[in-house]
């Protein structure tokens, strides 16, 4: 048999992420049966999926989990009859730790705080490699339905692992803890039961622990969304979703309803108090689990569309056959009139709690870039959308809403305007805004990616046009100015022409502008095109050929543009590219030569010492 035994090595980080996994939650051990608990459910409802569509065989009517503690061999078993794992899968699914990235983890886990840190194994996806925080050896031995081959797969935790040929009269998988000399208290049955009741007891398939040669019920099996409303406690519903989603916070908002009509269905539904980590980068799928008659069918069904893939739950149907295929959900009128129902029901508990503005603050931070989405891809329900979103303003502290937004706006004022970029405390400070700060006209800072794409979309709400205030010429001239350095403007028809002819190459026009109130200059786009910030994250992805070139806007009051229009007759070439780039550097962006600007700088202050 040794001849056969495949020695693997795991990555080059393994040994630290177990490190931390075993150590610093070590106060926290029991999860490792829950997560172990919750894939073997996972895999028999799996198989019996596949069952039902002729892909693997029925699972032995009343088969379930069965846990065994071994007192005197101290080792600890999970069984159960569920779909099984080949040997590739085996390598892949259990010689991979924390594929959604490794370094993310260690590093998350080392900086989270104590208490933060059990949420972090279900973000992670490393729930199986919790078992060496009570095991210091484990075994696992399964055979994939369809299959007459078994493997086993066995590790110490110290970065390698073996394969090695077995034998499993059944499909399915055997786990095999063996249990280190100071976790004696998960070989009792009592205490593994008490585990069960607490984090699986909502599990349907059954759950046994053995106690003196007799397999004891583990868990009431009851499916938690088919009881009334009233006959659920709030533990209940935490503990259902902690179970759910492998969290350990509260549900910000808990939904539970049954549907009655044309379509019959029972939901539960829980949006997160935490921001989950995504364990895959851009999966934008909603993961909510369909049931049909308390079966599990499939997390793959798009109940909700992508823009509430946050939202944890499960929706349970009679009006759909058990052995329904995916081509079938794709097109049956049935799903697609839940998915509305459902869709609208969340929004409606959404607009409900928005109406408390500190405690909706808690959910937007979490998800409201997520909402965004929305906006920009989904048609149906943008003007729905609309008066959910919250954003950073240059006038107030705090969220603000579009409708708050447009009660303050100025008389004369004609449109909701917007500043995109990094951060709001970067665009709080651009230059941008030197002009609408004058006028007391209010601009929402958007920081966010996605707030690059979709106030396009929306384009205007209340009657009221949304415009960034970095694309084409805004005219704020109807708006009383209430600053006196907005007076006094010098006459630059003579300079435009001679800046637009030097820097013919890098700007497609040069204008005066009242938007300036300190700074000499600033860049804006063209009236049509992507506004500056959307020019940026074109050029970052390489698709910023067609975006244009920018426009400049010089600053007609101030001192250095006074000074440069005084003298029409002096070669403004140098003074032309130093405005350019004194602009881009206003933006964030780089000169355009680094260390010609250094220099021009430079012999600029020398002269002005001399």
């Amino acid at each position: 048999m040794s001849e056969t035994v495949e020695r693997h090595e795991f990555g080059a980080e393994v040994g630290r992420l177990l490190d931390l996994v075993v150590h610093a939650l070590y106060s926290d051990r029991e999860i490792f049966l829950r997560e172990l608990v919750a894939n073997a459910a996972d895999a028999t409802d799996r198989r019996r999926f596949e069952a039902l569509t002729g892909a693997a065989p029925a699972v032995p009517e009343g088969a379930g989990v069965r846990i065994v503690p071994d007192k005197e061999g101290r080792t600890l078993s999970i069984s159960d009859p569920g779909i099984g794992m080949s040997k590739a899968e085996m390598a892949e699914n259990l010689g991979t730790i924390a594929r959604s990235g490794t370094r993310a983890f260690t590093q998350s886990l080392s900086d989270a705080k104590p208490g933060d840190r059990p949420s972090l194994i279900g973000q992670f996806g490393v729930g199986f490699y919790s078992a060496f925080m009570v095991a210091e050896r484990v075994e696992v031995t399964s055979r994939r339905a369809g299959s007459d081959e078994a493997w086993v797969w066995a590790s110490e935790g110290r970065g390698n692992y073996t394969l090695a040929p077995a034998s499993r009269e059944e499909p399915g998988t055997d786990i095999v803890l063996h249990i280190k000399p100071d976790a004696d208290e998960f070989l009792e049955p009592i205490r593994l039961r008490t585990i069960i009741r607490k984090w699986a007891d909502h599990i349907t398939i059954p759950i046994t622990v053995a106690q003196d040669g007799v397999d004891e019920p583990a868990n009431e099996g009851t499916a938690l969304w088919r009881k009334p409303k009233s006959e659920v406690s709030a533990g209940s519903y935490t503990e259902f979703y902690r179970h759910l989603g492998h969290y350990f916070d509260e549900p910000w908002a808990t939904l539970h309803w049954r549907a009655e009509g044309t379509t019959e269905f029972t939901a539960l539904l829980f949006i997160p108090g935490m921001k989950p980590f995504q364990a895959v980068e851009g999966e934008r799928e909603s993961k909510l689990r369909l049931h049909v008659r308390r079966m599990f069918i499939t997390d793959e069904a798009a109940l909700l569309p992508s823009w509430l893939r946050f939202v944890q739950g499960v929706v349970d149907t009679e009006d759909l056959p058990l052995n329904v295929s995916r081509e079938m959900l794709q097109a049956t009128p049935v799903l697609a009139r839940i998915r509305r129902a459902v869709t609208n029901r969340v929004l409606s508990e959404l607009k409900t709690r928005a109406k408390d503005a500190e405690d909706y603050a808690k959910f937007w931070e979490n998800f409201g870039p997520v909402l965004k989405e929305g906006v920009w891809e989904d048609g149906e329900h943008r003007k729905d959308l609309a008066p959910l979103l919250r954003f950073r303003s240059s006038a107030v502290e705090g969220w603000t809403t579009l409708a708050d937004y447009v009660a303050r706006m100025k008389e004369g004022q004609e449109a909701i305007y917007v500043l995109s970029g990094e951060s709001p405390e970067a665009l709080a400070k651009s230059p941008q805004l030197e002009g609408f700060r004058a006028r007391g006209v209010e601009v929402l800072l958007l920081s966010d990616h996605i707030d690059a794409f979709w106030p396009e979309r929306l384009d205007r709400f209340e009657e009221k046009p949304i415009r960034s205030i970095t694309q084409g010429s805004v005219d704020l001239s109807k708006v009383a100015a209430g600053d006196s350095t907005l007076e006094d403007a010098a006459d630059v028809s003579e300079l435009i022409p001679l800046l637009k002819a030097a820097l013919q190459k890098d700007v497609s026009e040069v204008r005066a502008t009242d938007r300036l109130v300190d700074s000499a200059v600033v860049l804006a786009a063209p009236e049509f095109g992507p506004d500056l910030h959307m020019q940026r994250l074109l050029q970052r992805a390489g698709r910023g050929l067609g975006a244009g070139l920018p426009v400049l806007e010089i600053n007609p009051r101030h001192p250095l543009i006074r000074a440069l229009a005084a003298k029409p007759e002096a070669d403004v070439s140098d003074a032309a590219g130093l405005l350019l780039d004194l602009a881009r550097v206003q933006d964030g962006e780089s000169p355009r030569d680094p260390a010609d600007f250094a220099r021009r700088v430079a012999e600029a202050f020398a002269a002005s010492l001399a």
